[in-house]
């Protein structure tokens, strides 16, 4: 379960990322992230992978209190946890099997175990083939479908995908999506950090919008659309006018 419980984040500059955040996602739920750029997604998702702390308020993942966490604790909540970077943080020096190996070896696996379950994961996302390649030879979409691999292969309770349709074509993006769905129906916590409303409506997940760091809409995504958008936008130049008075 994640829990946020009147969370605020506030940066050393002074700016305000999250302001009394208050939500749940409960154990095996699909959940869209969504907000314009600068909304407070990444500060809410750099919070649960404890990349950032809290500045007020409880935050709970998987068990973990993250408001109290001790350092020492935090790579055992990160080995509860897959997350698909955007930028995909491959190693470019590393193998395709490498790099999904690593996320293994850094907790400790059996050699036995990671000779198992790399090759597995890899023809789960259709890169068997491509074992043996560089990050730098494979395309854009391939890269990610590596991230995805290296995500999936210590069975995370949750994944997090940061924009995992953002680099791919349409074909790719639905592969992808079938992906998270069918990982989703095993049980694990999905959250898909998105701005793309065309997905939100086609998979009619529950949508969770933060705008100006504030919990803006939690609603099914069959009822989300540019309405949304642009209520979002009316309440933040509300917000302007009133930061003038």
């Amino acid at each position: 379960m994640i829990k946020f419980e009147n969370v605020s984040m506030v940066y050393a500059n002074g700016n305000h990322a999250l302001n009394d955040v208050s939500l749940q996602i409960d154990d095996g739920e699909f959940v869209f992230i969504t907000g314009r750029s600068g909304a407070g997604k990444t500060t809410l998702t750099k919070l649960l992978i404890c990349e950032e702390r809290v500045s007020s308020g409880r935050l709970e993942v998987n068990g973990f209190r993250l408001d109290k966490i001790r350092s020492w604790r935090i790579p055992k909540l990160r080995r509860t946890m897959g997350v698909v970077f955007q930028d995909f943080k491959l190693f470019d020096k590393m193998t395709v099997y490498e790099n999904v190996a690593f996320a293994m070896r850094v907790v400790g696996a059996k050699s036995k175990l990671i000779k198992k379950r790399v090759p597995f994961f890899l023809d789960v996302v259709g890169l068997s083939h491509k074992s043996n390649s560089f990050p730098t030879e494979l395309s854009g979409g391939e890269k990610q479908r590596v991230a995805f691999a290296r995500a999936l292969v210590n069975n995370p309770d949750t994944i997090i995908a940061d924009e995992p349709t953002g680099n791919v074509d349409i074909e790719m993006s639905e592969g992808i999506m079938e992906l998270l769905l069918r990982v989703n129906k095993l049980g694990k916590t999905v959250i898909v950090v998105t701005h793309d409303l065309a997905l939100i409506r086609e998979y009619k997940k529950r949508v969770i919008q933060i705008e100006n760091g504030k919990l803006f809409a939690d609603k099914n995504g069959a009822n989300f659309g540019i309405d949304d958008v642009k209520a979002a936008s009316i309440e933040e130049k509300e917000d302007e006018l009133e930061d003038l008075k």
